[in-house]
């Protein structure tokens, strides 16, 4: 008997070398408690065997009682491979319970409450035991059924809901969990002359081994980390949250040479290289966690370096730096830039081509129903500069009760101004060109210009992507002779009710008119023309426009006496 309980402790140990070869720091710290006692067990077991006196017997009784933690460790382990989360107090509950048990067998000998007492005699060599069991060793029995009824519902559950856990590996911990527990009863129930308990120790070492392999398969993430680590196609160096140097792999190094120099917890802010590539990156991450990769060259490669927090379980303790070679995605890069670039300029030179024709189509137009107008020669050109002058004064203000106008209305309203007047393409030659004034029916019919061109304008831009300036150049069609004080047309528009680019454009276009001649009239002085728009601003203008026209007044003037030059 001695020689069978010997082999399982010479076994147990072997099992136990083997799974300290294959361990891993993330294994389970239940998987490792089961490998440390079994062999203490076993060990248990053999001195019981060997002994030749009730004392001696006594201890290695004791010893084989810590059996009872390598039931507990099982059922934490099978918990974790369940990916069930066990609260602390009560993992802290069982293993006081356990605790409590294997503390009792510690009285074996000297009180009767585990055992009621235990005596023996050498028959052949060999120390037959007579054990009278107490009441706390029914309790005992009870407890391992307990823990391996609680093992089963953990499978069962784990199998019926969670995807996410090996079948295989729940098969296994179930068989180490009952194996020993089965054991444990069917010895007793049939009185075998030796203890089936350290043969099922051992072949749950056996069990727990090939989990524990399989465990490393399932660890995704760390299994991914050392596969890149051992392809040595990935740079890794780590700091602490004091930028201390922890460690790198040769790639690294290569890649920053400045590592070489330095030794584990030296202060990378001393390095003047590795603070500006390195340690400088990291504070823009922790500034802005969006700013986590930067590029370096080496060589005729390019890496791009990733920044992540370095973990230990759920806390911060420093930073990780990811390097992985990224020489052909940037060369393609590169070359999808530059054919962008060139695509970009091309179909901007295009675009700028339509939109000149576009341009000129509608100056066209407008200039072809001016030739019209005996009335107005040259009064597109002069309105169209007058409204640039009057935004030029308005951007140039920057007081706090200043019209804030945007870049695009500005750039759209001068494009605009051309367009004012196209519906008098629609307005009868006979009117339109008429030497001298109108009659009112005449006038009422030259007044429908301004819904004509707003229709006119809808028809030619409907069609453009850009459909704040097709809104904007309507308008300024559509309402260009409506009056602050709502005695306009053709709609009667009163004060803000009119667009702002309509009331920008009435004052270039009485303006124009007050200083032009007509075939009705001759042009009016400088002055003249100012007093009845300084009169008109309140009533026929809008009074905030009226300091612009103010600031605008000399280079007016200097305009039109340039073209009577």
């Amino acid at each position: 008997m001695k020689v069978y309980y010997a082999i399982l402790f010479i076994a147990s140990l072997v099992m136990a070398g083997f799974y300290a070869g294959i361990w891993r720091k993330r294994f389970s710290v239940f998987l490792t408690l089961d490998f440390a006692f079994i062999p203490v067990i076993n060990l248990g077991y053999y001195m019981l065997a060997s002994a030749k006196a009730v004392p001696e017997a006594v201890i290695g009784i004791k010893i084989s009682y810590l059996g009872i933690f390598a039931h507990v460790f099982i059922m934490y382990a099978i918990f974790n491979l369940c990916n069930l989360n066990l609260r602390k107090s009560i993992r802290l509950v069982l293993l006081a319970v356990s605790t409590f048990f294997f503390i009792s067998s510690l009285t074996i000998g000297y009180f009767p409450i585990f055992y009621k007492g235990i005596s023996g005699e050498l028959i052949n060599n060999n120390l037959i035991l007579h054990k009278q069991y107490g009441v706390l060793h029914t309790f005992y029995y009870i407890q391992m059924f307990i823990y391996m009824i609680i093992t089963i519902c953990a499978t069962i559950y784990a199998f019926r809901k969670k995807n996410d856990v090996s079948r295989h590996n729940l098969r296994y911990m179930l068989a180490c969990e009952t194996i020993p527990v089965l054991t444990f009863f069917i010895g007793r129930l049939f009185h075998l002359k030796v203890d089936l308990m350290p043969l099922s120790y051992v072949l749950s070492e056996g069990v727990l081994l090939m989990i524990s392999r399989r465990i490393v398969l399932y660890d995704v993430t760390e299994t991914v980390i050392e596969t890149i680590a051992f392809n040595g196609k990935t740079g890794f160096v780590s700091f602490d949250d004091g930028f201390h140097y922890l460690g790198s792999n040769q790639i690294a190094k290569d890649i920053f040479p400045e590592l070489a120099e330095l030794k584990v917890d030296d202060s990378a802010l001393k390095n003047p290289g590795l603070k500006k590539e390195i340690i400088d990156n990291i504070g823009k991450y922790i500034i802005n966690p969006k700013m986590n990769s930067f590029f370096k060259s080496f060589g005729n490669q390019i890496f791009q370096i990733e920044i992540n927090k370095l973990f230990d379980g759920h806390v911060n303790r420093g930073y990780i730096l990811y390097m992985q070679d990224d020489t052909k995605d940037q060369q393609y890069i590169t070359l999808l830039n530059g054919f962008n670039d060139k695509l970009r300029e091309e179909v901007n030179q295009k675009t700028e081509h339509i939109l000149e024709m576009h341009n000129n189509l509608i100056m066209s137009m407008a200039t072809m129903v001016e030739s019209r107008d005996n009335s107005t020669g040259g009064h597109i050109k002069r309105t169209s500069k007058v409204v640039e002058i009057l935004i030029s004064e308005i951007q140039k203000d920057k007081s706090e009760n200043r019209l804030q106008l945007s870049p695009d209305f500005c750039h759209n309203i001068i494009k605009a101004a051309p367009m004012h007047d196209l519906g008098k393409i629609a307005v009868d030659d006979a009117i339109l060109r008429k030497p001298g004034r109108f009659t009112d029916e005449e006038f009422n019919i030259m007044k429908t210009h301004a819904a004509e061109g707003a229709r006119i304008v809808h028809e030619i831009l409907k069609e453009t992507d850009d459909k704040a300036f097709h809104k904007l150049a309507e308008n300024v069609a559509h309402y260009h002779h409506e009056r602050w004080d709502g005695s306009g047309y053709p709609e009667g528009l009163k004060g803000e009710e009119i667009p702002l680019e309509a009331r920008i454009m009435a004052v270039a276009d009485v303006y124009d008119a007050l200083v032009s001649k007509r075939v009705y009239k001759d042009s009016m002085s400088f002055e003249q023309a100012d007093s009845i728009m300084m009169e008109s601003f309140g009533k026929h203008f809008d009074k905030q426009l009226e300091k612009y026209y103010i600031s605008a007044r000399p280079r007016l003037e200097k305009y039109y006496s340039s073209l009577n030059q």
